[in-house]
């Protein structure tokens, strides 16, 4: 017998019943990215792999041993996109709309890809909602980025959940120096570093500071710190990323272990991350990538911007039980018809009140039933109302109104005042 069919492990199908809170949280994000001034902009789901090589680097975790890498028919080196941002700038570069110092703040959103150990909130398939911002070189920028994230957190319920880390790596002379007195400060201790640290020393040292293993974290203790390296330039724009989050009343705090898991960052680095989902602790992050367009080819320009991992605040919002009730409900009302003149009077009906209200979610029966059957699927369907035709409803021109979520007798409605007697019953409802 041959195998049943089924997903590729770490990649998950989004059922019915968990699409209403995806596509509510969505539209949350969406809205504020709209009343922020930020433009969506949707990019390939495969890039040539020479893309992330450069962006991204060739000796972080993700390129080494993450990507999802293939040859095409041509024989070109494919990869699913592990993240947005080397994707957007390639965007920005290839159609010119930075040109000239344009300032473009964008956003976007969909499917990311990166072979990894699947685990509850991390996934081979994951969805992301990115942010990038390009020619605003201030710490005003930086700030509104967070900014706009708090307030976020704040219309979903879950700001006592979150705390925002911050740090800066300065610019990548400044970044530079770091690197060889935290070298020179591990070797010295190189025999209690854990294997992937030993590794990590002589391809990406920076990243060791981001360790998990206890042993090496002791060992960090003593290391030099990446605050004292920071240049002139940086430090100001720290300070004035510090000041701006105190003025709006935004609490954080400083993580000098912070660096992030790509090459691209300078200056500010932030996270957003919770104790409440275990392991997977961070929600959304982002920083500043002043040389990244510059490094694949393009003009010096600035750039900052941040990705949040849609799985993950799901999971948040059902941990702290602050999914919308009205959004588990998909329909207002449901329509039973009973014959075949009333099923033909009730399709009329049914449109003509949609032309009226165009936001009221009605659905009619199919596959017709008794009433009892009919009545079982209106009650399964979560509707406030179910709307009654028959025979003799049709004669008299009226459709029968019973509440099905409250008390309330049920009533007769003339066809004709259908749509406002909905439209103050749903409301209401």
């Amino acid at each position: 017998m041959s195998k049943s069919l089924q997903a590729i492990r770490g990649m998950n199908d989004i059922l019915p019943e968990q699409t209403p809170l995806w596509r509510y949280f969505e539209a949350t994000v969406a809205r504020l990215l709209d009343n922020y001034g930020y433009k969506q902009i949707r990019m390939p789901i495969v890039e040539f792999t020479e893309l992330f090589k450069r962006s991204i680097g060739e000796v972080t975790d993700i390129v080494e041993k993450e990507m999802y890498t293939f040859e095409d028919r041509n024989g070109d080196s494919l990869t699913l996109r592990p993240e947005g941002t080397a994707a957007c700038v390639r965007a920005v570069l290839e159609h010119g709309i930075t040109g000239g110092g344009q300032t473009q703040k964008l956003w976007y959103i969909g499917p990311m890809f990166r072979h990894e150990r699947p685990q509850k909130g991390r996934y081979r398939q994951f969805h992301q909602i990115g942010c990038e911002v390009f020619n605003l070189d201030g710490p005003d920028i930086d700030a509104e980025l967070i900014v706009l994230t708090w307030r976020l957190w704040g219309q979903l319920g879950i700001r006592d959940a979150v705390k925002l880390e911050l740090n800066s790596l300065g610019t990548s002379e400044s970044r530079g120096r770091y690197r060889v007195a935290l070298v020179e400060y591990l070797l010295a201790h190189v025999d209690k570093l854990d294997e992937d640290s030993r590794r990590r020393l002589t391809t990406n040292p920076l990243r060791v500071l981001d360790t998990k293993n206890a042993d090496t974290q002791a060992v960090l203790v003593g290391a030099p710190k990446m605050a004292d390296y920071l240049d002139e330039e940086s430090r100001t724009h720290f300070e004035g990323l510090k000041a701006r989050l105190d003025a709006a009343g935004i609490p954080y705090v400083i993580n000098p272990k912070l660096v992030r898991g790509l090459d691209y960052y300078s200056k500010t680095v932030f996270e957003w991350v919770t104790d409440k989902l275990g392991a997977q602790g961070t929600v959304c992050a982002g920083g500043r990538y002043d040389g990244l367009v510059e490094q694949m080819g393009g003009k010096p320009t600035t750039g900052v911007g941040f990705a949040m991992g849609i799985e993950r605040l799901i999971l948040l919002l059902e941990t702290l039980e602050q999914v919308p009730q009205e959004i588990s409900r998909q329909v207002d009302v449901y329509l039973c018809a009973f014959g075949e003149a009333a099923e033909l009077a009730a399709l009329a009906l049914s449109e003509k009140v949609r032309d009226q209200l165009p936001n009221l979610r009605l659905q009619i029966n199919a596959g017709a039933g008794s009433f009892k059957s009919q009545f079982k699927k209106a009650d399964k369907s979560g509707a406030l109302y179910a709307l009654i035709l028959g025979d003799d409803e049709l004669a008299q021109q009226v459709i029968g109104f019973k509440p099905l979520r409250g008390q309330g007798e049920q009533q007769n409605i003339a066809f004709d005042a259908l749509a406002a007697h909905l439209a103050t019953c749903v409301v209401q409802g």
